[in-house]
């Protein structure tokens, strides 16, 4: 089973995180921020990664470091679970559409850190949530995890939906990339022979 558990321990957070890659997308997700806990979730299902995450984080302050250290572990925990990424897609891309929102999204699970990141948020705030997150998330994310990933927005005036149009096409195309192809179980999908 291609499985990671990441525990991280700050003076900010302290964060236990739990994927199983081969999964069915089962949640159980606690991070102390409600849209961060639901965007996690949706991942989740969308991936069909199981995950399990506890937070406690200084959020009396405000979100910030519970959200990037979250996205500092989920991508520690892919990059573990993936280990050599032997017989993987190594790629995923998707077009996905949210209501009026519409957003392009690749990745390539290359060893490499790379955010391409062009979302036009238009307001601050979703409810309590600092919209300007979103992007510490994802470049938390591809350091840690090492890939290039894109996301782009097309269309979309509605904040909400452009944030949960991002984070359901992030799981279909981790789902992609991760995804055992049958005919190449056994091969590195790098003419470099490693990833």
């Amino acid at each position: 089973m291609r499985n990671a558990t990441i525990r991280r321990t700050t003076a900010e957070t302290d964060i236990t995180l739990s994927l199983a890659l081969d999964g069915t997308g089962m949640t159980d997700i606690n991070t102390g921020c409600g849209f961060l806990d639901h965007m996690l979730t949706l991942f989740a299902r969308h991936s069909r990664f199981d995950l399990s995450v506890t937070c406690k984080g200084d959020v009396e302050v405000d979100d910030h470091h519970t959200v990037e250290d979250v996205g500092i572990c989920l991508g520690q925990a892919v990059a573990e679970a993936l280990k050599e990424k032997r017989g993987i897609n190594r790629y995923g891309s998707i077009l996905l559409p949210m209501d009026e929102a519409l957003i392009a999204a690749a990745v390539d699970l290359s060893g490499r850190a790379y955010l391409g990141f062009d979302l036009a948020i238009p307001t601050e705030k979703v409810g309590n949530f600092d919209t300007e997150l979103v992007k510490e998330f994802f470049l938390a994310f591809t350091r840690q995890a090492a890939c290039t990933l894109h996301l782009k927005q097309m269309a979309g005036e509605n904040s909400h939906h452009i944030i949960e149009g991002a984070f359901k096409a992030f799981g279909r195309i981790l789902r992609q990339a991760a995804a055992i192809d049958p005919d190449t179980a056994d091969e590195i999908p790098s003419t470099k022979g490693v990833l």
